[in-house]
C-alpha cells in the first residue's frame, strides 16, 4: 500500500482547494501547480511533471521536485509514455532510461505513475509522478491520481476555452479601437457602451466622457438629411419596423454633427441591432463614416459644371453674335467695325484657350502630380515682361516693377513661375475694376526670394483668405460676382508654388486691396 493512513481526508481537502482553485481563478500555471503539488504529496512522489500536448508534441507545463532549468532531460521519456509500450522491453527499456536520468539529477527515481488527462475524448495532456521506490501501484494509487489527473484536464480545458475567448475579445477590441470609422456600441437603453479611438478623433468626444452617456447627448444632429432619429425609430418598433411593417436590419442616418467644439462634421451613420435570444433588443452597434470628402466632391463636382457652363457661356455667345453680324450678307460694316469684331472674337477665344488650359492643367495635376523643368529663373526678368504685355491690357491702372538690384537668379521652371506672376497680376487687375496702382515686389535673403502683387481693390474677406487657393473656389462677395473666372487660376498657382518647395499665400493691405506673395528657396 503506498498511501499514507490519513490519504482519504487528505484527498478530500486537496480536490476541494483544487475545485475552488479552478473556479475562482483562470490561472492555468496556478492550477497545474496545485494539481501536481497535491498528487506529489499524496502519492509520495520525488518528482512530479504535468505535460500538456501542443498538436503532436508534449511540452512540459509544470514541475514539482526539479528545477525547471532540468525539466529537458525528460523529454525523451515524455516522447516514450505518450506511447503506449508494446512489449515487456519495452518497459525494461524505459526503466532503465529513467535510472540514467535519476543519475544524471543525482536523484533516486525507480517508479513513474502516469495517467492521460481527458476531456471529452480529447486528450489534453499527461500526469506523472517518479518515485524512490518500485512495486506495482496499487487501485488507489491510480483512483487518486486519476481525481488529480481529471481537476487538471477541467483547468486546461477551461484555461484554453478562456485563453482563446480572450484573445478574441482582445482582437476584437483591436480592430474595434484600431477601425478607421468611427464605431460605438449602445446598450437597449440607447446608452454609450463603447466608443472607438476614430469617434474621439471625428468628434472631439473622449471615451471617459461618453461612457455610460445617452446617444443623443452626445450624438447631435445639428442637420439630418437622410433617415430617421434613433430613438424615434426606437420608438417606432424599430429594428422590426420603420413607418411600416416590412422588416428593417440596418437604419441610416446622414447629415452634418455638432462636434464638441461646436464644428460641424458631415457624417453617415449605419446603426445595426444586436437582438437577444428571447428577443427584444440588446444592444445597437453604429457605425460612423466621415463624409466630408464625398460631400466636397460632389461640391467641386456640381461648382465645376456651374462654373464651366458660365465661363463657357459668355465667350462663345460673343464669338457668336460677332460672327453672325459681321457675316451678314445685308450689313455693309466699314474696316474698324469689322476689326474691331475679329478683335473682340479674337479676345473670347483666347480666353476660351486659358480656360480649357487652365481645365487641362487641373486635371493633369490631380492625375499626375505637378512636374517641373528646372532651369536658371530670373523673377525680376519675368516681372517685367508681364508688366509690359498687361500694360496693353488696362488704361485704368498703373503697373510697376520694384525689384532690388542683382536680384539672385534662382533654379526653377521657367514657364510655371511665368504662369504664377501672370495669373496674380491678372487677378489684380480683374478685382481692382476703379483702377488704382498695381506693384510686383520683389525681395530676397540668403535663404530665400520673394515676390509679391499688391493691388488697391476690393481685397478679400478675412476668413477666405486661405480658402482662395482651393480647386474651383471663388471668393463670395457681391463685388466679385462680376469678376469672371473659373476658381482655378490660383489652384494652379498654389501647386506650382508648393511644387518648388515654396509658399503662397494672402492678405489684405491695411489701406484697402489684397496683396498675393509667394516665397521660393534658393538653390545652387
Amino acid at each position: 500500500m503506498f498511501l499514507l493512513p490519513d490519504f482519504r481526508v487528505r484527498q478530500r481537502d486537496h480536490l476541494l482547494n483544487i475545485s475552488r482553485a479552478i473556479t475562482a481563478q483562470l490561472d492555468l500555471g496556478e492550477v497545474l501547480r496545485m494539481v501536481l503539488q497535491a498528487a506529489t504529496s499524496m502519492l509520495a512522489g520525488e518528482v512530479g511533471l504535468i505535460a500538456l500536448r501542443e498538436g503532436e508534441a508534449y511540452t512540459i507545463r509544470a514541475v514539482i521536485g526539479l528545477d525547471l532549468e532540468h525539466a529537458h532531460l525528460f523529454d525523451p521519456l515524455l516522447e516514450e509514455l505518450s506511447r503506449r509500450p508494446e512489449s515487456e522491453d519495452d518497459v525494461l527499456q524505459f526503466q532503465a532510461r529513467l535510472r540514467r536520468v535519476a543519475r544524471t539529477l543525482n536523484l533516486n527515481l525507480r517508479q513513474v505513475v502516469s495517467l492521460p488527462m481527458i476531456v471529452a475524448d480529447q486528450m489534453l495532456g499527461i500526469l506523472f509522478i517518479f518515485r524512490s521506490y518500485a512495486g506495482s501501484p496499487g487501485q488507489n494509487d491510480y483512483l487518486l491520481l486519476q481525481s488529480f489527473a481529471d481537476q487538471a484536464a477541467i483547468a486546461v480545458s477551461n484555461a484554453r476555452m478562456y485563453e482563446f475567448a480572450n484573445q478574441e475579445r482582445q482582437r476584437l477590441a483591436a480592430i474595434l479601437d484600431y477601425s478607421a470609422d468611427g464605431v460605438m456600441i449602445l446598450d437597449s437603453e440607447l446608452r454609450i457602451e463603447r466608443w472607438n479611438r476614430a469617434l474621439s478623433r471625428m468628434t472631439g468626444w473622449q471615451v471617459e466622457q461618453v461612457t455610460g452617456r445617452p446617444h443623443d447627448v452626445v450624438v447631435r444632429w445639428k442637420r439630418r438629411e437622410i433617415g430617421p432619429d434613433l430613438a424615434q425609430a426606437v420608438a417606432g418598433g424599430w429594428p422590426r419596423r420603420v413607418n411600416g411593417d416590412s422588416p428593417v436590419d440596418t437604419l441610416y442616418i446622414e447629415g452634418d454633427l455638432e462636434r464638441l467644439d461646436g464644428t460641424l462634421l458631415s457624417v453617415g451613420i449605419t446603426y445595426a441591432p444586436l437582438s437577444k435570444p428571447g428577443g427584444g433588443l440588446q444592444n445597437v452597434i453604429g457605425n460612423v463614416r466621415d463624409i466630408t470628402h464625398f460631400r466636397e466632391a460632389e461640391r467641386l463636382k456640381s461648382t465645376f459644371i456651374s462654373v464651366v457652363s458660365h465661363e463657357l457661356k459668355t465667350p462663345v455667345a460673343l464669338i457668336k453674335g460677332y460672327a453672325d453680324a459681321l457675316s451678314r450678307e445685308d450689313a455693309d460694316w466699314d474696316q474698324a467695325t469689322i476689326r474691331n469684331g475679329l478683335t473682340v472674337i479674337e479676345e473670347e477665344a483666347d480666353r476660351l484657350t486659358e480656360l480649357i488650359e487652365n481645365l487641362l492643367a487641373a486635371s493633369k495635376l490631380q492625375a499626375e502630380g505637378m512636374r517641373l523643368n528646372l532651369d536658371d529663373v530670373s523673377l525680376a526678368t519675368i516681372a517685367q515682361q508681364a508688366i509690359d504685355r498687361f500694360t496693353t491690357q488696362t488704361d485704368r491702372h498703373v503697373l510697376r516693377a520694384e525689384f532690388p538690384p542683382h536680384f539672385p537668379v534662382i533654379q526653377g521652371d521657367h514657364t510655371r513661375l511665368r504662369q504664377v506672376v501672370d495669373n496674380l497680376l491678372s487677378n489684380a487687375i480683374k478685382y481692382s475694376p476703379n483702377g488704382g496702382t498695381i506693384t510686383l515686389c520683389g525681395s530676397f535673403t540668403a535663404e530665400q526670394v520673394s515676390v509679391s502683387v499688391s493691388d488697391e481693390g476690393i481685397g478679400l474677406p478675412p476668413d477666405q483668405l486661405q480658402k482662395v487657393f482651393e480647386r474651383f473656389y471663388r471668393v463670395g462677395s457681391s463685388l466679385t460676382h462680376k469678376a469672371q473666372g473659373t476658381g482655378l487660376g490660383l489652384y494652379l498657382a498654389h501647386a506650382v508654388i508648393t511644387a518648388h518647395g515654396g509658399q503662397i499665400w494672402a492678405e489684405n493691405n491695411p489701406g484697402g486691396g489684397a496683396t498675393f506673395s509667394f516665397s521660393l528657396p534658393r538653390r545652387e
